[in-house]
């Protein structure tokens, strides 16, 4: 794990909450769902992975530059607990992959004649497709 994902998991706050879905009454009884914050100020990530990272969380960071994540799977706090965890740390590490450059393509001067050849004749072929003038 990498360094800004440890420290996420420090940062994080977690609160429970009541969830839906499976669980007979034990879903009105017990709040199992979780509701995960951290501060992405407080990560001290470089700008270009914190951009990267706010563009990864999308409507779930706030103005206030919070990351909200629910998380209500499982059946259990733990499971659910882990499951936030994992997520925030894996959105974390995702941030801080640098994408690759993409290399620009060169063409030869033999290969740009033909492009612009095939461009031509299909040029053609779309004029001719219009009304016959007799």
């Amino acid at each position: 794990m990498d360094e800004f994902a440890a420290r996420a998991l420090e940062l994080t706050e977690e609160s429970f909450i009541a969830a839906s879905g499976p669980g007979g009454q034990n879903v009105n009884k017990v709040a199992t769902a979780v509701q995960v914050r951290l501060d992405v100020f407080a990560l001290r990530l470089p700008p270009a992975a914190f951009h990267r990272l706010k563009a990864l969380a999308g409507s779930r960071m706030t103005a206030k530059g919070e990351i909200v994540l629910t998380a209500r799977k499982y059946r259990t706090q733990e499971a659910n607990r882990e499951d936030a965890r994992a997520r925030i740390a894996e959105l974390v590490e995702q941030a801080l992959v640098e994408p690759k450059q993409r290399a620009k393509s060169r063409l030869n001067r033999v290969k740009k004649e033909q492009r612009i050849k095939s461009k031509k004749a299909r040029g053609t072929v779309k004029v001719n497709r219009g009304k016959v003038d007799w």
